[in-house]
C-alpha cells in the first residue's frame, strides 16, 4: 500500500483512499465492457469493496439509467448503512437533451432515493461538454444552489474534453474535477488543466487509467478513449508492456502506479466490476517498482500530437 494511502479530497474536508472503486459497470453495460454484471454479483462486489482497504465509490446517475446506484443502494442496505468514513460519489446527469435546473433537481433526488442516502457528500456534474456551454448557466447555478441550501455537500466537475472543462471551472465553484482518458502512461492531455486546478485548490480526480482497457489488456485490445489507438500509441503501449515483463510485473500495475503515485492526484477511478479485481488492486498498490523502469516508461510517452488533445500535426 502507498504511504499516503489516505488523502484529503482537496480543501473539501473529506478524507479519500487514494483508489476509488468505479461504479460505471456494475449496473451492466456488455456493450462497453464485453460481458455482462448481474445484479446479485454487483451487489456482492460492494459488499466487499466495503470490507475492503477502499473508502470511496464512484457513481452517475446515468450509469445504466440508474442501475449502478439502485445495485450500490442494495449492497448498502444489506450491509446496515455505509461503512464508517466510507464515501459514495455520484454525478447529475441529463435526461436526453434536459441539463435544466429542474433536471438537475430530479437527478439528485433520484441518486438519493435510489442510494437510499439523505446526504450525497460529493455530486459531479457529469460530461457538461456534450451540452451547450451558453444553456448550461441554470445547471451550474442549481447545483451550487443545492450545496448552498444543504441539499449536497461538495461539487466536482467531471468529464473528458480539457477545454470545455476549463470553461467550467471559469465559472467558479467547483471543488474537485475528475478527467478521464486524459492522464495516462501514453496520454498527458490534461496536465495543463490539473496544474490549474491545483492552483486553485481544487482537488484532482484521475479516471479511465487504462485507456478504456488497452494499458490493462495491451495484447487484446486497440482502442485507446473510445477510439482506435493511432500506430504510435500501439507502440508505445506494446514497448512498455516489454519492459514492464522484462521488470517482472505488468502493465496494469505500471498503469496504475502512474496515477496513484502521483502527488497531485487525490484520488484514482479503477472500474471494478469482479471481487479478485479488489485483491488484485491491492497487490499492484503493493508492488516495488523500479526507478530505472519507471524511468524508462517515461521516455516512451508517445509525442503529444498523438494524444487526445494534444497539439496535431499541420499539412
Amino acid at each position: 500500500m502507498t504511504d499516503n494511502w489516505l488523502r484529503p479530497l482537496g480543501s473539501t474536508g473529506l478524507t479519500v483512499s487514494a483508489v476509488c472503486a468505479g461504479g460505471s459497470g456494475l449496473g451492466g453495460m456488455p456493450e462497453v465492457f464485453g460481458y455482462d454484471v448481474t445484479r446479485q454479483e454487483a451487489v456482492d462486489l460492494v459488499l466487499r469493496v466495503f470490507d475492503g482497504p477502499l473508502t470511496w465509490i464512484d457513481t452517475s446517475n446515468g450509469y445504466s439509467d440508474g442501475e449502478s446506484e439502485l445495485r450500490i443502494g442494495q449492497a448498502i442496505k444489506e450491509y446496515g448503512g455505509l461503512p464508517e468514513g466510507f464515501l459514495v460519489a455520484t454525478k447529475v446527469d441529463a435526461r436526453g437533451k434536459d441539463y435544466s435546473g429542474a433536471r438537475v433537481r430530479a437527478s439528485v433526488a433520484e441518486s438519493k432515493e435510489r442510494l437510499g442516502l439523505d446526504e450525497l457528500p460529493l455530486v459531479h456534474l457529469h460530461d457538461p461538454e456534450f451540452h451547450d456551454f451558453d444553456s448550461m448557466r441554470d445547471a451550474v447555478d442549481t447545483l451550487m444552489q443545492l450545496k448552498a441550501d444543504g441539499e449536497i455537500g461538495h461539487v466536482g466537475l467531471a468529464g473528458g474534453n480539457t477545454a470545455e472543462l476549463g470553461r467550467y471551472l471559469d465559472l467558479g465553484g467547483f471543488e474537485v474535477l475528475l478527467v478521464h482518458n486524459r492522464w495516462s502512461l501514453v496520454d498527458h492531455s490534461a496536465g495543463a488543466l490539473f496544474r490549474r486546478a491545483l492552483a486553485e485548490g481544487i482537488a484532482v480526480i484521475n479516471a479511465a487509467i487504462y485507456g478504456g482497457g488497452i494499458l490493462a489488456n495491451p495484447a487484446g485490445a486497440t482502442k485507446y478513449g473510445y477510439r482506435d489507438a493511432p500506430a504510435a500509441v500501439l507502440e508505445a503501449v506494446a514497448a512498455m508492456d516489454k519492459a514492464c515483463r522484462e521488470y517482472g510485473t505488468d502493465l496494469a500495475t505500471a498503469a496504475l502506479r502512474h496515477s496513484v503515485d502521483n502527488p497531485d492526484i487525490s484520488g484514482t477511478v479503477v472500474g471494478i466490476t469482479k471481487p479478485a479485481r479488489v485483491d488484485a488492486l491491492v497487490a499492484a498498490l503493493e508492488t516495488d517498482l523500479p526507478d530505472e523502469l519507471l524511468n524508462r516508461l517515461g521516455t516512451l510517452l508517445p509525442n503529444p500530437q498523438y494524444w487526445l488533445e494534444g497539439p496535431k500535426e499541420t499539412t
